[in-house]
């Protein structure tokens, strides 16, 4: 009986996140709904700048399934126009803010870099922490993570959204992605975070074949016994391979989360929520 309890405990570290009072059972892959508060993300289909569009979309994607709404201000697709800090606050903190007022319940991730931006959205009401950097580009992000004890998504990108593009060359990337998170993670802990959650990072500093050198072989990152996170959804791996554009590639964004659900991924960050949760239904 002792064996069993220490197997489930052990089960549970692997396949759950704390998030305020709630545990989130991963043991079945999740889904994020993205909404961009942005007036030039990559995918059009993904921004919404008025609050009560907002509302709309994210009462239209918790009924088809989503369990996490996340919401951004700073276009991270390559080349965006850089924008000050008080200008990404103010597209968040506010639609954070009528969220939680009209659907309370909802689980809001902040994707931001910024320790200030996610400073002020947890403060508004967001409970989770999704950082395109690693904490390389803003420190304090991880210290603010420890601070609220609140989930930190960890993803592996190289340099910035506006030099990403240049920095694609590895080794082995396998290796360095490994060693990448096993130190971040080591300083989160250190810094009292045990709810982490490995992203790592497609589109993001690395080529169409890298992209999917990692997707089919995405159990590798299993080692580290967190859950994983993947954000494919409409990217330039699926459109630029297939020859269309983000707007015709849900067919291809399908294809690609059902290979990420069988080879390991627990969240699946996405535009279209009802096709990824018909995923993990036919997936289980």
């Amino acid at each position: 009986m002792q064996n069993s309890k220490v197997e489930d405990t052990y089960f549970r570290a692997k396949q759950s996140i704390r998030v305020g009072e709630r545990l989130i059972d991963l043991s079945t892959p999740i889904v994020m709904g993205i909404i961009n508060t942005t007036p030039d993300s990559f995918y059009s289909g993904s921004r919404v700048q008025f609050e009560d569009d907002v509302i709309q979309r994210v009462k239209e994607m918790l009924s088809a399934g989503a369990t996490i709404i996340d919401i951004g201000g700073y276009s991270s697709r390559p080349d965006a126009i850089d924008i000050s800090v008080e200008e990404e606050i103010s597209r968040v903190v506010p639609v954070i803010q009528r969220i939680i007022q009209v659907v309370p319940d909802t689980i809001i991730s902040i994707d931001t870099f910024r320790s200030a931006v996610a400073e002020q959205a947890i403060l508004a009401g967001a409970s989770i922490i999704n950082d395109i950097s690693g904490f390389e580009i803003d420190p304090k992000i991880a210290e603010i993570a420890g601070k609220y004890r609140v989930p930190y998504i960890l993803m592996h990108m190289k340099g910035t959204p506006q030099t990403m593009k240049n920095e694609t060359e590895y080794g082995n990337i396998f290796q360095e992605m490994m060693y990448y998170f096993s130190e971040k993670i080591s300083k989160l802990k250190s810094l009292g975070l045990h709810d982490i959650i490995l992203d790592p990072g497609f589109g993001f500093s690395k080529t169409i074949e890298d992209n999917y050198r990692l997707i089919n072989n995405l159990n590798h990152f299993s080692a580290l016994n967190l859950p994983i996170l993947v954000g494919i959804s409409r990217k330039s791996m699926i459109y630029k391979k297939l020859g269309i554009s983000p707007v015709d590639a849900l067919n291809g964004t399908t294809v690609m989360n059902t290979i990420a659900v069988k080879n390991g991924a627990n969240i699946l960050r996405v535009h279209d929520v009802n096709e990824a949760v018909e995923v993990i239904q036919l997936s289980k």
